[in-house]
């Protein structure tokens, strides 16, 4: 005769047939923990991107559960925000992808130089490393002391990491490297105080950037420009967003502005796709055309 289950038993068999669906609960729990405490909205995140952030944040931690991650991070800032600046990804470091950066110099630059005033928005500018870099390459080229760089970032946290303007870097040689094969003329100690693991930007270069709150998933354009800079930016968010976001750049770009993206991104089947045309082949660099 077979003994019947307890009541406990009965109850944990019940259970255990929704484990599979714990996970899902967790993380939007967590999700809203994060949006009401620390005003940070990653709802409309892309699922697999947000997982991985999740996943990593919860290894760096040693922690098994997101519960245990939402608890963390509710009761330490410190951890709190560098889960918020991870979740916009690395691709904001100080003179990333050179090569992008050169055929920026080569070939958008030369035309910004022709424009009486030059307004570029870098969205979802993170530590900020995206617009100190750009902002290094507009001083080069003389151009910077007409220009405004609009460098907007999706929660308070992150805007105040990045006016604190500290760029990390792991190698003070490399980081000259890079800064030269993007274009950078100048020593990069003319534009960035470069210590072991710092590099500062001089008041010169802080002096043409504007940092503030824009959240892709919310908010409108805030201005026009003659260029914006959304490297990896799109890849982020699920398909309403992105749909979103092509809306708005088109928007908040002038006649003949230039849109540039990341690395593999393209305008390829959005809406505004016949607007636009590249303008280096192997870079995904776009002008608005109409």
């Amino acid at each position: 005769m077979v003994e019947p289950l307890t009541v406990e038993e009965a109850a944990s068999a019940a259970l255990s047939l929704r484990r599979d669906e714990l996970a899902d609960i967790e993380l939007q729990l967590f999700l809203d923990a994060l949006l009401r405490y620390g005003s940070c909205d990653f709802r409309q995140f892309n699922q697999s991107v947000l997982r991985r952030r999740v996943a990593g944040a919860m290894r760096a931690h040693g922690l098994e559960t997101i519960s245990a991650l939402q608890n963390l991070l509710l009761h330490d800032e410190r951890a709190l925000a560098s889960f918020v600046i991870s979740m916009r990804g690395s691709g904001s470091s100080l003179f990333s992808d050179p090569s992008f950066l050169r055929a920026f110099v080569n070939n958008v630059m030369p035309l910004l130089r022709t424009y009486p005033f030059v307004r570029v928005w870098i969205p979802g500018s993170a530590t900020g490393g995206e617009a100190f870099t750009i902002a290094a390459l507009l001083a080069d080229a003389g151009i910077l002391s007409k220009s405004l760089i609009y460098a907007t970032c999706i929660n308070d946290a992150s805007v105040a990491v990045a006016k604190m303007g500290l760029c990390e870097h792991t190698d003070e040689n490399d980081l000259a490297t890079h800064a030269r094969q993007a274009g950078l003329e100048a020593p990069i100690h003319s534009y960035f105080e470069v210590t072991q693991r710092y590099a500062i930007p001089r008041d010169e270069i802080r002096g043409g950037i504007t940092f503030g709150r824009h959240d892709p998933a919310a908010d409108g354009s805030i201005n026009e420009f003659v260029a914006i800079v959304a490297r990896g930016l799109l890849p982020l968010y699920n398909g309403a967003v992105q749909y979103r976001l092509h809306r708005i750049f088109f928007e908040s770009l002038g006649h003949l502005g230039f849109l540039m993206l990341g690395a593999g991104e393209s305008l390829t089947g959005t809406v505004h796709e016949r607007a636009f045309r590249q303008v280096v082949h192997d870079q995904p660099i776009f002008r608005r055309m109409r």
